[in-house]
């Protein structure tokens, strides 16, 4: 009887190992599947991560481009003024060349500090 005995304990202590080794099996699957579940979420947060990285840069870009536009624009506005004026006095050198013209081609009329006289 006691060998039947022990021969039983060792059948339910090979049937509880079996037993613990599938609950293991059981946890080590949930626990893998968890982890890779974790790694895609982490791989999806850090690709977000670099996304929001490269925005901020270039928001933090954005007040230098805007300040560089700003600055070209100004210079900008400068050549065209400066432009308008060079046309202005182009225009204003050519009438003062044209009254010129007009007053040196009239001397054989009447020569100046002579008076015309009729004959």
């Amino acid at each position: 009887m006691g060998k039947m005995l022990m021969a039983k304990c060792r059948t339910l202590q090979e049937e509880n190992d079996e037993i613990g080794n599938q609950a293991n099996e059981g946890k080590m699957h949930e626990l893998s599947m968890k982890l890779a579940l974790q790694k895609s979420q982490n791989a999806e947060l850090k690709i977000q991560f670099e996304g929001l990285c490269k925005q901020v840069e270039g928001l933090t870009n954005d007040p230098e481009r805007s300040n560089e536009m700003r600055s070209l624009k100004k210079k900008n506005d400068e050549i065209r003024r400066l432009k308008q004026e060079l046309q202005e006095k182009s225009r204003v050198e050519d009438k003062t060349e044209l009254a010129s013209d007009n007053n040196t081609t009239n001397y054989d009329e009447v020569p100046p500090g002579e008076v015309k006289t009729e004959d």
